[in-house]
């Protein structure tokens, strides 16, 4: 039996599962946190955008009154390092639907000096509290059912410790993205996968910010390699996902001046678009 197989044996909780506590926060004064980045959610050494952002919004849900995140925009400015980092907050605006709030994470150099790693802008409130009523034209993305997919464990080896976060994921990829994988990109810019933590652990609205930056970048089938840093990354959460795997759809329309846009769309087990989100991320050419 796999390693994901056999954590989801016992499924993890929400509010107890690796996850939880790999992105909790510990209150020092008010507003300020500390907070230990696991390298559990890295990638060879660059910890995960997604996660970086369950982190901050995490101590945002703390810190405002409401605790749904509803939209969170975030700049990127230098590389996170797992290890201590502390993240102070800011109270923008509190209404009875809605409140305001700003965070930003932070980490000392090798110099010593405190560095500013991510700045969060983001507006929460109370999910269960919207109206039922939808109106939509999206549909739920064409996904083979899960034993048609295919995870990192169907594939190569890893360098050790190259992966991390893939052990922490069940991620099942729609083999019509894999080409990049064969060495034969589509050319298309698509990813799309099921999606789950690998301790069986339920999404919440706080797992979707992690869900929108999981997947592979879309530049692999666009036929380019290498690290793809997030430059600014835009989250709107659209509602409760039920229990369950979610279905993530990525796009990419437009690489232009070494910049890319990736488009996200997650989808829960009552297909209902329970996140969307925009990144811009920066590619290396050549």
């Amino acid at each position: 039996m796999s390693e994901a197989a056999s954590a989801q044996a016992v499924r993890a909780t929400i509010g107890d599962s690796e996850f939880d506590r790999d992105t909790a926060v510990t209150l020092r004064a008010p507003g300020v946190y500390d907070v230990d980045l696991s390298p559990g959610w890295t990638i060879i050494s660059a910890v995960n955008g997604g996660y970086l952002l369950a982190v901050l919004g995490r101590a945002l849900a703390d810190a405002l009154p409401h605790d749904d995140p509803f939209t969170v925009s975030a700049h990127y400015l230098t590389a996170s390092q797992p290890g201590p980092a502390v993240v102070r907050t800011d109270v923008a605006r509190t209404g009875r639907t809605l409140s305001t709030g700003q965070a930003s994470l932070f980490q000392y150099d090798d110099e010593g000096r405190e560095v500013e790693r991510i700045r969060v802008l983001a507006s929460y409130g109370d999910l269960d509290a919207l109206p039922d009523d939808v109106r939509t034209t999206a549909t739920p993305p064409a996904i083979p059912p899960m034993e048609h997919c295919f995870g990192p464990e169907d594939g190569p080896a890893p360098v050790d410790g190259s992966s991390a976060i893939t052990e922490r994921l069940m991620l099942k990829l729609d083999p019509s993205t894999l080409g990049w994988a064969l060495g034969a990109p589509s050319g298309k810019g698509e990813m799309r996968a099921w999606f789950g933590l690998a301790d069986g652990r339920d999404p919440d609205p706080l797992s979707l910010l992690l869900a929108v930056d999981a997947l592979p970048p879309t530049a692999f089938e666009i036929g380019l390699s290498g690290w793809v840093p997030t430059v600014e990354l835009t989250v709107h959460v659209r509602c409760r996902p039920a229990p369950g795997p979610l279905r993530v759809s990525i796009t990419t329309r437009n690489l232009a001046g070494g910049f890319l846009e990736e488009d996200a769309e997650v989808w829960d087990s009552a297909d209902r678009l329970v996140a969307q989100s925009r990144q811009l991320a920066r590619v290396r050419l050549g």
